[in-house]
C-alpha cells in the first residue's frame, strides 16, 4: 500500500485530504496528515471571532471529525528529506519520529513575518489563529473593564487605545471587526466615551487593501476615518517598547492592545530544512499541474499548494505570474491536488490548475462591508451580507454552516454577547489563590490569597 503523507492540515492540505478519502479504493493508499492542530481554522472568520459575531470553535474545523479514513499525527514537521523520502516529525512531548513516504504533498502554510522592531515581540499579537483571536477579543473586553474602573487619565487611555500594524485584508477586517465592538460595548460601560477611544490603522505603503482598486481602497480609510479611527499610511512601526508606540512619522501613543498583521513568511520548515527546490522567496517552485519542481525538471511524487507552494497563475494575464496566498484559491488547489494525486497513481492525465478570480470581499464591522469583482464595487450593507453569504457557503460542511448560521441569527434576536472570559488563559490562577484573586507580586503558594488574622 503506497504511504501519502500530506505536510499541514490547513486548506488546501485539509481537502487534498477529504478529496483522497473520498476518491481512492479500499487498500490503494494510506494517507496521513500531519499537522500541530487538531483542526483546520477557517481564517476569514477570525476578525468576527474578535467581535464575538462567531464562535471560536465554530472557525476551527475537526480533523478527526471530518477525516475519518485518515491517520492524523498530532506534530510538527522539522525536516523534509526527498532523497531518503522521510519527514521528521516532532510531537508536541519533544520526541521525535520519522515517516517514510511514497508520495509528499506540502500544504505547511505560512507563518506571521515579524521585524525586528524594539518591543514588538513582547507587546504584540498576530490574528492567524484561533486562539489570538479570542485573546484579542477578551484583552479588549478587561481593557474595558479596567478602564471603567479607573480615573481618568494616562492610564485610562492607554487601556482604551487599540493599534494594529498591518493594511492588508487580516489587518484591515480584525481592525473594523473590533472596532466595531468597541463602538457597541459603550452602550454598557456608561463611565466611558466615544471620545476616549483611540484606534490606530499603521501601514507601510501609502493604501491599504492592495487585493482591491485604488477608489474602494481610498473609500474603506474614509469610511474607517469617519467612525473615529487614525489611519496612519506611508507610515512604519519604529518602537512598540513597554506599549509605548513609536511610529517613523514622529507619532507617539500608548497602546494596551498591539496587533500584527503585516503579511506572511514562508513556513521555516519549507524556507530552511528540505531538499526541495524553493525559490528567493523561499516558496517550493511547483508546476501548474501542482507537481513540485519545473517544466523541464519535475520531482516525481512530490505535489504542493497553498501559502508555501509558488503556483503559477494561468489565469493571470501577467507573465510568470503566482496565484496569491489566499483561502480562494488553496481550497481549490487543494481539490485539484486530491485529483491530480489520484490520476497519477492510476496511470491517468492530471490536469493543470486554473481559478479566475471571484472578485474580493471583506468585512469592516456590523453591517459594513466592501466588495469588488473587476470593475464592480459593492459598498456597505450589501457588500457586508455578500461577505457573510459566501463565507457560510465556503466553511466546510454542513454541520458547521449551520452553528455558524445559528449563533448570526441569536446575535440578530439579542444581540452581541459582551463576556469578557480572559481568565481562561490562566486557568489555575483561581486555584492557586485559594480562590480569592491574586496579588500582584505575591506569592502563589499555599497561603496565597488569604488575609492574615
Amino acid at each position: 500500500m503506497r504511504e501519502i503523507v500530506i505536510v499541514g492540515g490547513g486548506y488546501a492540505g485539509f481537502y487534498t485530504a477529504w478529496g483522497l478519502e473520498k476518491a481512492l479504493r479500499t487498500g490503494e493508499a494510506r494517507v496521513t496528515v500531519v499537522d500541530p492542530r487538531p483542526y483546520m481554522t477557517y481564517q476569514p472568520f477570525l476578525p468576527e471571532v474578535t467581535a464575538g459575531s462567531v464562535e471560536a470553535r465554530h472557525a476551527a474545523v475537526s480533523l478527526r471529525r471530518h477525516l475519518r479514513g485518515t491517520r492524523l499525527i498530532a506534530g510538527s514537521v522539522t525536516a523534509i528529506s526527498n532523497a531518503d523520502r522521510v519527514v521528521t516529525v516532532r510531537s508536541a512531548d519533544g520526541t521525535h519520529q520519522e515517516l517514510r513516504y511514497d508520495t509528499l504533498v506540502v500544504t505547511a502554510g505560512a507563518v506571521t513575518r515579524t521585524f525586528p522592531v524594539p518591543g514588538l515581540a513582547q507587546q504584540a499579537i498576530g490574528l492567524k489563529h484561533v486562539e489570538e483571536a479570542v485573546a484579542i477579543r477578551d484583552r479588549l473586553m478587561t481593557a474595558f473593564d479596567q478602564a471603567a474602573s479607573s480615573p481618568p487619565g494616562a492610564e485610562r487611555r492607554k487601556l482604551l487605545t487599540v493599534t494594529f500594524v498591518g493594511g492588508g485584508f487580516s489587518g484591515v477586517e480584525g481592525f473594523g471587526e473590533l472596532l466595531s465592538l468597541a463602538t457597541a460595548m459603550l452602550r454598557s460601560y456608561p463611565e466611558l466615551s466615544f471620545e476616549e477611544l483611540s484606534f490606530h490603522l499603521v501601514e507601510a505603503r501609502g493604501r491599504i487593501l492592495p487585493e482591491v482598486g485604488d477608489g474602494p481602497g481610498a473609500w474603506v480609510v474614509r469610511d474607517l476615518e469617519r467612525r473615529g479611527a487614525h489611519v496612519h499610511l506611508n507610515t512604519q512601526l519604529v518602537s512598540v517598547e513597554d506599549g509605548h508606540v513609536v511610529l517613523s512619522s514622529g507619532e507617539e501613543f500608548d497602546s494596551a492592545l498591539i496587533v500584527w498583521t503585516a503579511g506572511n513568511a514562508s513556513n521555516p520548515v519549507v524556507h530552511n530544512h528540505t531538499d526541495l527546490p524553493v525559490d528567493e522567496r523561499g516558496l517550493v517552485v511547483v508546476r501548474a499541474d501542482l507537481r513540485v519542481g519545473t517544466p523541464a525538471e519535475p520531482v516525481p511524487d512530490v505535489w504542493a499548494a497553498g501559502d508555501d507552494a509558488a503556483v503559477p497563475d494561468l489565469a493571470s494575464p501577467v507573465p510568470g505570474a503566482h496565484t496569491v496566498p489566499n483561502a480562494q484559491h488553496a481550497v481549490r488547489q487543494g481539490r485539484r491536488l486530491a485529483k491530480n494525486i489520484v490520476a497519477d497513481l492510476r496511470g491517468g492525465r492530471v490536469r493543470e490548475y486554473r481559478h479566475s478570480s471571484l472578485g474580493v470581499v471583506a468585512t469592516l464591522g456590523l453591517g459594513r462591508g466592501i466588495f469588488q469583482y473587476k470593475r464592480i464595487v459593492v459598498k456597505g450593507l450589501p457588500a457586508w451580507l455578500m461577505h457573510r453569504g459566501y463565507h457560510v457557503l465556503a466553511v466546510p460542511t454542513w454541520e458547521r454552516k449551520v452553528r455558524v448560521l445559528a449563533v448570526w441569527l441569536t446575535a440578530a434576536l439579542f444581540g452581541r454577547d459582551l463576556v469578557s472570559l480572559a481568565s481562561v488563559q490562566h486557568p489555575r490562577d483561581a486555584f492557586l489563590a485559594g480562590g480569592g484573586p491574586r496579588r500582584s507580586g505575591g506569592s502563589a503558594g499555599p497561603e496565597a490569597g488569604h488575609e492574615a488574622p
